[in-house]
């Protein structure tokens, strides 16, 4: 019986996959909006531990989101760092807080640029946010550097003597994120060398540079800046609705010497964020920092091998180098 269910379950997936590929893709888009034939909610169950979501007077500049209890954090099980950066550069440490919840959940110090009490932007209620029309970027955004800034104090904070977090981080293990904005910011940030991997979400470097009315950007990731990768990316994007895929699909076709995933899902610009435990997206990325920076060979089938996970989803499109 149990066989006999999970061959519906995977019939009904693959009805669904083919009908929204016998649909005309919509136009890209930066719209939050899923596309009308975008794939069912994943429900994501959170990971086994408790979570405390914080600011530190140190870094107010950034929301912490970790492990509730720090003192069952072992020499061997120290929490990996993990940077973020938020959608339209925005400095809400809160925009993306059920997705990142979710990777704490697993076991890892998330730290997202903007401050935990800063009001969310306009465009989490479904509007877009830009530049000013003037060329300048909006108040209140954050910085490619804010990555950096990030990594630089929890390690710092790693080896303080009386910090709580003493000893209980491994500056081994770094990875950079970020969506859409941050996700620009994160791939600036990649070229640090103590970065073990990056992860793009429904972002990539605009194909045609096309400077603002000011001369100024909101990052200073550039097509250059993909030679300067030197471990394991990553990118998901949200199919061919998403606003972010042409640029994303770019840079990796563009990517020659690391490791590099691309997955793709018809989620749309807004990706699965607010789904139950981040839905697709959080899962996604919990495996692969697993992967990548505890060595989980399990979480490795995910993405690797001939018959990886993602493969063999028809509701995922998939592509590999050097993996």
């Amino acid at each position: 019986m149990k066989t006999f269910r999970t061959g519906l379950a995977l019939a009904a997936v693959s009805l669904i996959a083919g009908a929204a590929l016998a649909q005309p893709p919509a136009a890209p888009s930066s719209s939050l909006t899923p596309p009308p034939n975008a794939p069912p909610p994943r429900e994501t169950a959170p990971g086994p531990l408790a979570v405390t979501v914080e600011a530190n007077p140190g870094l107010m500049t950034h929301t912490i989101y970790r492990p509730a209890n720090l003192a069952a954090v072992r020499a061997n099980d120290r929490l990996p760092i993990v940077a973020w950066g938020n959608g339209a550069c925005s400095n809400a440490g809160l925009l993306f807080s059920n997705f990142l919840r979710q990777i704490a959940s697993h076991g890892y110090m998330v730290i997202a640029s903007g401050p935990l009490n800063a009001p969310l932007p306009a465009y989490a209620s479904g509007r877009t946010t830009n530049p000013k029309p003037d060329g300048s970027v909006p108040a209140g955004q954050t910085k490619d550097e804010d990555l950096i800034k990030a990594i630089d104090w929890a390690i710092a904070e790693n080896g303080r003597a009386g910090s709580p977090y003493a000893g209980k981080l491994d500056p081994s293990k770094v990875a950079v994120m970020g969506q859409s904005c941050g996700g620009l910011q994160a791939t600036w940030a990649a070229a640090d060398p103590r970065v073990k991997t990056a992860v793009i979400w429904n972002s990539g470097v605009f194909v045609t540079a096309a400077p603002s009315p000011g001369g100024r950007s909101m990052s200073g990731a550039t097509k250059d800046s993909l030679k300067k990768f030197h471990a394991p990316v990553a990118y998901f994007l949200g199919g061919p609705s998403d606003s972010a895929y042409p640029n994303g699909s770019d840079d990796f076709a563009k990517l020659t010497t690391v490791p590099a995933f691309f997955g793709s899902i018809n989620s749309g610009h807004g990706g699965t964020y607010q789904h139950p435990g981040g839905g697709w997206f959080g899962y996604t990325a919990v495996k692969w920092l697993d992967w990548r920076l505890k060595g989980d060979a399990q979480a490795a089938k995910v993405f690797a091998g001939p018959d990886c996970e993602l493969c063999r989803n028809p509701i995922w499109e998939v592509k590999r180098k050097n993996m």
